[in-house]
């Protein structure tokens, strides 16, 4: 507490601060923001340095310094958003991921989002079948080195790149073999347009998993994507509500609700997050992006209020576009089309911003054989038995006739890593860190752990909330013990909030009462009160000294104005 006090003073003797933004493709933009600069000044900045016109499906993220996540609101100042010192480091990422991505009007802002997609599938994000995964990498090789040349690619010249967390060696030779024989001749924006038309088929398309537990203390992760919210859970996806269905998203501490309805009944899905401050950036970003592909207009956008009955709670109001305005804004651009700068392929062994995750051609032959498939066989980490709610799963729609299913082939090997643990929360940070954790990323290698530099505070604060809230193992015991503390605190707090209204309301029909007998109203039951003889008494004992006094300061604080 004292340290952020003294930052906060620190911030308000300077007038400027630097501030470094990490963009997609791991560049770096600096510049110095005058002290009351909003945050769409920043990201104004930012767009103009890329030559974006198409951006309201980016954004800017930031970690504050209890490693939780947050969004830059623009409406607001950036130095009353950010709690750590200067200078600030940032990040800009795909906010709202275009429900069809080869639909964008312009061919940079594909770009930016095939980069974003592209560090999705090697976070460990978007998830796929190996087949899918095969081509998906293939299009990143032919998009960034071009068509396979014999003199420069080396026999194994796949298993240089870092494409997923782990690799196994039949998906690295089927990769080098699509990139062969089945891309000869594409062009770099052919081939991340074909990219962006896989991955959008996939069912974890735009999921930006938020780790949380269900009310049985089961892991699970829920995200919002362009076509509804989602649950993943196990290997498989047990929620989808479109976002036509959903009504109400609400938070209270850590539980997350979620109302919906969906044919004709009525659905509310509750969820724990680790943290207070998870569970509400959590709300928050279910509340913009519910608003940004539901309504039809911008001005339809309302506040939104997590309340109870005589609290209002929190309250937020997405600032911006919905996903129509903007196609429509997208569809009036005219201009050439901006140049080009694209990053090329690094070998991971050269680059140590893209080696985090262990080749499984490291690991010894009898542990590959259990790890073969890598984490496109879909969600590893937790038990294929794990339900959410006692609510049953639901019809995917248009969404499902599209989208390929999760569930592996049986001819591609063991369809899900048994001992091998998937964990989003290992990847959902992609804001820059200190220096010292290039050594923590390297010990997780060493122990086999795919892992990011730009994301390893994630890991450590999700696994510490996890452990605080629901106990060192995890067990369904502590998360119940966990939650029936929690219901008794909301209890009392309730009760508490409904004495305080009460006393308020009470105080306030006392004054105004006051204010009604001593007026010159002249009423049936006010001349009853007056003829009281408690309020003569409370008339020349209490009321009248007290406007005397008040009359004698008045006088005093006139006075010398009126003898000038």
């Amino acid at each position: 507490m004292l340290s952020r006090l003294m930052s906060g003073s620190i911030r308000n003797l300077e007038r400027e601060y630097s501030c470094t933004v990490r963009l997609l493709d791991d560049t770096e933009y600096t510049c110095t923001i005058q002290r009351d600069a909003k945050g769409q000044f920043l990201f104004d900045l930012i767009c103009h340095h890329l030559n974006l016109l198409e951006k309201d499906y980016f954004g800017i993220r930031y970690v504050d310094p209890d490693k939780q996540r947050h969004w830059l609101e623009f409406t607001k100042s950036i130095a009353k958003q950010m709690k750590s010192q200067p200078p600030f480091t940032m990040c800009l990422r795909v906010k709202f991921y275009p429900p069809d991505p080869a639909a964008l009007k312009e061919e940079i802002t594909r770009y930016v989002v095939f980069l974003q997609i592209k560090r999705d599938l090697y976070h460990g994000r978007l998830l796929c079948k190996t087949s899918d995964a095969a081509m998906l990498a293939a299009y990143i090789l032919q998009a960034e080195i071009g068509d396979y040349d014999p003199g420069k690619h080396p026999e194994g010249y796949s298993s240089k790149f870092q494409f997923f967390p782990k690799h196994s060696e039949k998906l690295e030779r089927r990769i080098a073999e699509i990139h062969k024989t089945e891309l000869i001749g594409q062009i770099p924006e052919m081939s991340e347009l074909n990219f962006l038309q896989k991955a959008q088929m996939l069912e974890t398309y735009g999921v930006d998993p938020h780790p949380c537990k269900d009310v049985s203390g089961n892991p699970a992760f829920l995200a919002f994507t362009p076509f509804g919210f989602v649950v993943l859970q196990g290997n498989r996806r047990v929620h989808f509500l479109k976002w036509t269905e959903v009504t109400k998203l609400k938070f209270e501490g850590k539980t997350f609700h979620i109302y919906a309805n969906q044919e004709d009944r009525k659905i509310i899905l509750t969820y724990f997050a680790p943290t207070p401050e998870a569970c509400k950036h959590l709300w928050k970003c279910g509340v913009e992006n519910q608003a940004f592909y539901k309504l039809e207009k911008s001005s339809q956008v309302r506040t939104v209020s997590s309340s109870n009955l005589f609290f209002k709670g929190s309250r937020f109001r997405y600032s911006g576009r919905v996903a129509k305005e903007v196609m429509e804004q997208s569809a009036k651009i005219k201009r050439d089309p901006p140049e080009i700068h694209r990053a090329g392929l690094v070998p991971s062994r050269s680059c140590p911003s893209i080696t985090h995750g262990p080749r499984l051609s490291s690991v010894p032959r009898t542990r590959r054989r259990a790890v073969h498939i890598s984490i496109m066989e879909g969600l590893e980490s937790l038990r294929d038995s794990a339900h959410s709610t006692p609510v049953r799963s639901v019809s995917h729609g248009s969404f499902m006739a599209r989208s390929r299913s999760l569930m592996p082939d049986g001819a591609e090997g063991p369809s899900v890593i048994s001992d091998e643990a998937y964990s989003p929360s290992d990847s959902v940070l992609p804001t820059p860190v200190a220096e010292r954790s290039l050594e923590l990323a390297v010990a997780r290698q060493t122990n086999g752990a795919p892992c990011s530099i730009d994301d390893e505070l994630e890991a450590g604060s999700s696994s510490a909330g996890n452990t605080a809230e629901f106990g060192p193992d995890g067990r369904e015991g502590g998360a119940r013990s966990s939650g029936e503390a929690e219901q008794v605190n909301k209890f009392i707090l309730s009760v508490l909030r409904l004495l305080l209204v009460t006393v308020g309301l009470l105080f306030v029909l006392l004054l105004l009462l006051i204010v009604l007998t001593e007026s010159d109203i002249d009423v049936a039951f006010l001349r009853d009160i007056r003829q009281t003889p408690e309020f003569e008494q409370f008339h020349y004992e209490y009321f009248c000294p007290l406007r005397r006094w008040f009359a004698c300061k008045f006088c005093w604080l006139g006075g010398p104005i009126t003898n000038k």
